[in-house]
């Protein structure tokens, strides 16, 4: 019953292009239509990771809620946390449309939406009556037309860091023209400097210190790796997001769509963030957290990332095709999957697949 209600919301939300679905999914857990999951709180999900205490690892991704209008709704589908943004200091409209292609052979997505948001003060505005109600993360970028894109995300970390749970500095979208160029080793130590040291002061001033994460590419050389990889540690960086949206078009049936430019997600993007989590788990080793991103689809899938070397996962576009009960199916499939592995914490699950993972080519 549950499935063939899924099948029907799915055919009636595909019946609209993706952009105007988008919008309609928003609108419709701003009214309240679509219902809280109930699960079950299992303290083998909780966990404590970067100094912030989650009852579950499953987290949505940036790109879905970008100007922080339905953040509690989120929560209340099962998530543990969640990511607004990316947002910019200043509004921007993006790209042109048409901008998001669905590929629904390969259950993957196409985006070329190059940051759209409302700027800085639109979503701050939304997220200040609500500081405090769940783990929040805030994922800032740079606008398009910025003379000083470092500069952008400083002011990222000065405007939101009294009602941020947390950061995530963004120079992995592809849809940004040179955004990541900011990923080279010289302009990513320039990067994380300006962006740490902006924390630190702010940390000063309001007696907490909120964590940065940075969220990387999965297209990278072993050498770019490298390069993230000891600047990372040189910076005390708090964690790493493997990975962003990746334009590579390998292995897919669709070959209409995938003829469009932008960053692929979806299924088709699991293999290859999972190598590139492992690989960067590999260099940075055991303590720093990383969250693992890229074609989440069920709790066996997330799961594997945790094993490849994450702490957490995220997930968004699979969400376009399995729809808003996912997160509670995932939670609630995690837990029966510990059964199965008789493990008394998904923490003691971690890396046990590194190995496998970080062994395979990019």
């Amino acid at each position: 019953m549950i499935g063939a209600l899924r099948d029907l919301g799915r055919r009636g939300l595909f019946m609209f292009d993706p952009e105007t679905a988008h919008g309609m999914s928003i609108a419709a857990l701003k009214s309240g239509l679509v219902p809280a999951c109930r699960i079950n709180a299992d303290p083998r999900l909780r966990q404590t990771v970067a100094g912030l205490d989650f009852a579950n690892p499953l987290g949505m991704a940036a790109g879905y809620d970008k100007n922080a209008e339905v953040p509690e709704a989120l929560l209340k589908l099962g998530f543990g946390f969640t990511e607004i943004g990316t947002v910019t200091p200043k509004a921007q409209s993006g790209n042109p449309r048409p901008r998001i292609f669905r590929l629904v052979e390969d259950e993957g997505v196409i985006n070329r939406l190059g940051f759209n948001n409302e700027g800085h003060e639109a979503a701050f505005r939304r997220l200040q009556p609500i500081r405090g109600k769940g783990i929040i993360g805030v994922n800032i970028g740079a606008n398009k037309d910025s003379a000083d894109r470092i500069s952008d995300y400083v002011a990222g970390i000065r405007r939101f860091y009294s009602v941020a749970r947390y950061f995530t500095a963004n120079i992995s979208s592809p849809n940004t023209p040179g955004l990541r160029d900011l990923q080279a080793r010289e302009s990513l130590a320039a990067l994380l400097s300006a962006v740490l040291t902006a924390r630190d002061e702010e940390a000063a001033k309001a007696g907490r210190k909120i964590p940065v994460f940075l969220k990387i590419a999965p297209d990278l050389t072993e050498e770019g790796m490298d390069d993230i990889a000891a600047e990372v540690l040189a910076h005390a960086l708090d964690g790493l997001i493997v990975s962003n949206t990746t334009l590579s078009r390998d292995g897919l049936r669709d070959q209409v769509q995938a003829k469009e430019a932008g960053g692929l997600s979806g299924k088709p993007l699991f293999e290859k963030s999972t190598v590139v989590l492992a690989k960067m788990r590999r260099r940075v080793g055991p303590a720093l957290p990383i969250i693992g991103v890229g074609g989440v689809s069920s709790a066996e899938t997330a799961l594997e990332k945790i094993k490849a070397g994450a702490d957490l996962v995220q997930l968004y576009s699979c969400m376009v095709y399995e729809g808003p009960g996912l997160p509670g199916r995932i939670v609630a499939g995690l837990s029966k999957l510990l059964d199965r592995e008789r493990a008394g914490s998904i923490r003691e699950l971690r890396d046990t697949r590194l190995d496998h993972w970080a062994s395979r080519n990019v």
